[in-house]
């Protein structure tokens, strides 16, 4: 995994390993093959190794590890992240519609596209709200800029 450093500009292709065209950072999402999540979450796994048996003995005084199991299995999950990103035609929103549509438009990204913002990504309410002023705000300060700006932020808000 190619660690971003504060300060360091990436050219133009780079940036586009990393942000999707909707404008998301792939490099950011929980099932990224190459993610800080995946990292981060394939350490906790290693450091708690067998901590099963440690987790049901705490549960009959801390009732949070009751729920163990689930977090393990979630942990592994996020551990054994597979995705290429969504340039790569690996995207894990399986009803997402931009994969196909920028490639068909000659776009790197929406806001580069005459009829955006569209109808046609199938998102919820909520990312086709951070979808338009990710793109907005791209269109405004320009894609490396944004990139810059949003790099160290939070993928999940």
């Amino acid at each position: 995994m190619k660690k971003r450093k504060k300060g360091v500009n990436l050219d133009y292709e780079e940036i586009l390993t990393h942000l999707a065209p909707c404008g998301l950072d792939c490099s950011k999402c929980f099932a990224y093959s190459e993610g800080e999540i995946k990292l981060v979450s394939r350490i906790v796994e290693s450091l708690l190794g067998s901590f099963d048996i440690y987790a049901e003995r705490f549960s009959k005084f801390l009732p949070v590890f009751a729920n163990y199991s689930s977090f393990k299995l979630l942990l592994s999950y996020l551990a054994h992240g597979d995705c290429l990103g969504c340039r790569k035609g690996t995207c894990k929103h399986p009803d997402c519609k931009i994969i196909r549509c920028y490639k068909i438009k000659g776009v790197d990204f929406c806001f580069q596209c005459k009829e955006f913002p569209c109808g046609k990504t199938n998102f919820d309410p909520d990312l086709k709200r951070r979808w338009i002023e990710m793109n907005r705000r791209m269109k405004e300060i320009g894609i490396e800029a944004y990139f810059e700006e949003t790099k160290d932020l939070p993928r999940y808000k």
